[in-house]
């Protein structure tokens, strides 16, 4: 600890793990009662015990667990789009059937986990669960709450864990950064039995952690690219100050008026008359991944008209080969050919506008209510895309948007590769 004398420990971990536990273990045991520690901890642990004693925390062993709002904790972290490169990155650690995979969001809660049955049963008994408050100041030294503190990739072993229930364990875990403001958006870890350490586990997991971030850049920016090459030409024909931005404010495109990187949106977004904090008075319209937004002053717009605009959109299932959303609006039109997968269910919304819980969802796309998590994922992209258009709990198309639905002239030529149970209802002409 600092200004202590006592040296730092003489063997590492990765060289001889046992030596190591048992070191620790004298070290922790001194170093929780007050006495001189025969070593001391490392520069990452220290720094992390420090925090916890001096704070008078004395975490529980059992952590908090959130479990009813892990959706929305999911769909929040801005992680969901990289979680296959992670669980291909670190599969190799998984495999073997003794490591547990974890994706934390930004305040350590646990929304993600994976492994074999052994080993998560293991995790159940420390409160190690999807849901689960993985902070230090909830379980203390750890991997995923420790990388947080320390905004560094963080192996903790055995006695290095704050709470003496999880000196039996192993962890690994590092930051994952939002590529576009650097702040620190999650943490992934692996974490296992402490006889599982492995000095690379580290290196691995940091690695997987660069890739994801290059995968949220990369995707940014084709995101931005493919919103430039439908405002374009609508700002192209506007003559107006406009500019063209994806859901988080981000500038794909300009036109006569200065250049912004990014504008401060309002949480709840929609079509229509809206005050913007960097801009002022804008009337606003949906673009596929973004808005269109025209600046107002000088229109007539008071600061508080929020009136509703509504917004055409046209679903063109006609050509069998081709589906579509087109939307018609007050500044522009554009079109958007549409995957089976999002064609489906927006055609089982169009023929039920009271709308569709996520159980009901799964049924008209599978013919199973229980595959909720796949119907949120899918609706998650689906309004990520189409946003202002479709609204949720129920899902629905928004109270904003004037629909118009184009079926084939034959209809049991809807959609012809899905085999979801609401297109073959809808072949039959039978009710939504």
């Amino acid at each position: 600890m600092p200004g202590s004398s006592v040296p730092e420990p003489a063997v590492a971990v990765g060289e001889d793990p046992r030596s190591y536990a048992r070191l620790m273990s004298a070290v922790y045991d001194a170093t929780m009662a007050g006495h001189r520690a025969p070593a001391r901890p490392r520069e990452v642990i220290g720094d992390s015990w420090q925090r916890l004693l001096a704070s008078g925390i004395e975490p529980s062993d059992t952590p908090v667990v959130e479990t009813g709002g892990l959706e929305a904790l999911r769909r929040a972290s801005g992680l969901m789009e990289v979680l296959d490169e992670i669980s291909h990155g670190l599969e190799s650690l998984v495999a073997d059937g003794e490591n547990i995979l974890v994706v934390a969001d930004a305040q350590g809660r646990v929304l993600w986990r994976s492994g074999s049955p052994g080993v998560l049963s293991n995790a159940d008994r420390l409160g190690f669960v999807e849901g689960a408050h993985w902070g230090e100041g909830a379980v203390g030294t750890n991997a995923i709450g420790t990388a947080l503190a320390a905004q560094r990739a963080v192996q903790v072993f055995s006695a290095e864990h704050f709470l003496r229930s999880h000196h039996a364990w192993t962890c690994a875990g590092a930051p994952i950064r939002d590529p576009r403001t650097g702040h620190v958006i999650g943490v992934v870890d692996v974490s296992g039995p402490a006889a599982t350490v492995h000095p690379t586990t580290i290196a691995l997991v940091d690695a997987v952690a660069r890739l994801a971030e290059s995968h949220l850049r990369s995707e940014h920016d084709r995101t931005l690219n493919r919103l430039r090459t439908v405002a374009a030409p609508i700002l192209a024909r506007m003559g107006t100050p406009a500019l063209a931005v994806d859901t988080e404010g981000w500038v794909a495109a300009v036109d006569a008026m200065p250049l912004h990187n990014r504008i401060l949106l309002p949480d709840q977004m929609g079509p229509g008359r809206v005050w913007l904090a960097t801009l002022g008075p804008c009337a606003v319209e949906p673009l596929p991944g973004g808005w269109l937004v025209r600046l107002a002053k000088g229109d007539g717009l008071a600061d508080d008209d929020n009136s509703p605009h509504v917004s055409q959109v046209t679903l063109d299932f006609a050509d069998p080969d081709r589906p579509s959303l087109q939307l018609t609006g007050e500044f522009g039109c554009w079109r958007n050919d549409l995957s089976l997968r999002h064609a489906e269910i927006l055609c089982a919304l169009a023929r039920s506008p009271q709308g569709r819980s996520a159980p009901q969802l799964a049924e008209d796309l599978y013919g199973d209510r229980s595959r909720v998590v796949t119907v949120r994922a899918e609706m998650s992209r689906l309004r990520k895309q189409f946003v202002g258009l479709l609204a949720a709990q129920p899902y629905r198309f928004a109270s904003s948007v004037g629909l118009t639905v184009c079926y084939p002239e034959d209809r049991r030529a809807l959609l012809p590769p899905s085999t979801a149970p609401a297109i073959r209802a809808a072949r039959l002409g039978e009710d939504g």
